[in-house]
């Protein structure tokens, strides 16, 4: 189970590096709006779309693979055997008893070091 975790991890990273990579190398649409107003040599008023569709088809895929991985993640994160309780409850269940009589409280003077 480690080690599918692992590995799913690791396509999740991939994926996540991958993705901000294209996402920084895509125009926006308004990035060629004064091309076409003749500043430019564009065609047409939102520019050539050839390799905007490869990008952003490419930025979809990895975005589902990185959700895809995000609730692979949450899935393996949330099993747990069934006799298991929480931190909180086994903490509680370990913790030693208390003694009966508590220890006298220090008074302030004998708190404060002397030189």
């Amino acid at each position: 189970m480690g080690y599918l975790v692992t590995v799913i991890l690791t396509v999740q990273m991939v994926s996540a590096v991958s993705m901000v990579g294209l996402i920084l190398v895509q125009h926006g649409k308004g990035a060629d709006m004064g091309a076409a107003f003749g500043s430019g040599g564009s065609g047409s008023l939102f520019g050539a779309s050839g390799s905007a569709n490869f990008l952003s088809r490419t930025t979809a895929v990895l975005a589902t693979v990185f959700f895809v991985c995000t609730l692979a993640l949450a899935y393996f994160g949330n099993l747990r055997p069934a006799g298991t309780n929480s931190v909180l409850e086994r903490a509680s269940v370990e913790a030693p008893a208390a003694a009966s009589a508590p220890a006298p409280a220090a008074s302030g003077a004998a708190q404060i070091p002397s030189n």
